[in-house]
């Protein structure tokens, strides 16, 4: 038995592939829920009823699917020009963290609030794009491995926070809780929906995914990082700037990873904390390879991930199954597609 490449794999098989991986993942995770003593049906039933079954559901699906567009945006621009970004975590923190630290110099509290949010974004973006960019020199300068140094930035980043906001970024009023000073009212994020925490940084997601796709697929520069991505000898030797493209696409990556920290910050929390991410730059990396670094299905990809975990809340509690279920069927869906890519673009032969 050998595997072969191949020729065409054409549109239908490729599209086909990953739906068929999602849905031999809920084939799996059923069987999990079985064994736990629970209707899979009833307990798929209840979890799309938990995320679009009412008003609150909805809105807290798509809060939820916002910062994972951006995360996994992140991972996906870095990823297809072969650059390992694992430190997205880091960078959410940090560029959540710039925030009221920007917000507190009084020209930043005095802007109109469109200037001001998008003062904070552009500065949370700058923060998120230079902590990639510190791993990408020593790559490119001495070749250490990206994947180690910006998995341990996380780290470092995780303990600035935590000095910041017991420290010099307390909030006094806050009754001794470990959180930072409040976002300025200016810079806070309009809700979309009245009395929900749904604001208008889903749109700014969904804009930025798509306006990465157009660069991807419309601009010399997209070519360029995929290029760099598919065989970057060649590209070098075709006259493409290795270095040049990847510091672009790290002040990208990077970048929207910062951007996602200062949405977070500015539309949900109104104040950093430790606790402030569960995960979400770790889960980009597993949405990103969900939507086979596609931008447009990095979004259907963040709306399949924030599903499962909002509708799983109210299914565990209903049928007493644990709610852990939605992380083991993100993980098998991960799995799946892997799978899935791997045998559209090569068969089996005896």
């Amino acid at each position: 038995m050998r595997f072969e490449r191949r020729e065409n794999p054409g549109a239908i098989l490729t599209m086909c592939a990953p739906l068929a991986a999602i849905a031999v993942a809920l084939v799996l995770s059923g069987l999990l829920i079985a064994v736990a003593g629970a209707s899979p049906f009833k307990a798929f039933t209840l979890t799309l009823q938990g995320a679009f079954g009412s008003r609150l559901g909805l809105s807290e699906t798509l809060t939820r699917a916002t910062p994972l567009i951006l995360t996994g945006l992140a991972a996906a621009i870095a990823f297809r020009a072969r650059l390992w970004n694992i430190g997205a975590e880091g960078q959410f923190l940090l560029g959540a963290l710039v925030v009221p630290a920007l917000g507190a110099m009084p020209f930043v509290a005095a802007l109109p609030g469109p200037l001001a949010i998008l003062c904070c974004m552009l500065a949370a973006a700058l923060a998120g794009a230079l902590l990639l960019l510190a791993p990408l020199g020593l790559r490119l300068r001495y070749g250490v491995d990206e994947v180690v140094t910006t998995l341990l930035l996380n780290f470092v980043v995780l303990l600035l926070v935590s000095t910041m906001v017991e420290g010099l970024m307390k909030d006094p009023l806050a009754f001794g809780w470990p959180q930072s000073i409040p976002v300025p009212d200016s810079a806070v994020l309009p809700n979309l929906i009245a009395r929900s925490r749904l604001h208008v940084g889903l749109p700014i997601a969904v804009g930025l995914a798509l306006f990465v796709w157009w660069v991807q697929s419309r601009t010399v520069f997209g070519m360029r990082s995929r290029a760099a991505g598919l065989n970057p000898a060649a590209a070098r030797f075709a006259g493409v700037s290795l270095g040049r493209t990847l510091v672009v696409v790290a002040c990208l990556s990077g970048g929207s990873a910062g951007i996602a920290g200062a949405i977070e910050v500015m539309g949900v929390k109104g104040y950093v904390t430790t606790d402030l991410s569960p995960g979400f730059g770790y889960s980009g990396i597993v949405i990103a390879m969900l939507a086979n670094l596609n931008p447009i299905g990095v979004i259907a990809a963040a709306l399949f991930s924030a599903l499962m975990f909002v509708g799983a809340d109210s299914m565990s509690r209903i049928l007493e199954v644990p709610s852990y279920i939605a992380d083991v069927a993100v993980a098998l869906s991960l799995l799946s597609v892997l799978l899935s890519v791997f045998l559209a673009q090569y068969r089996i032969r005896r």
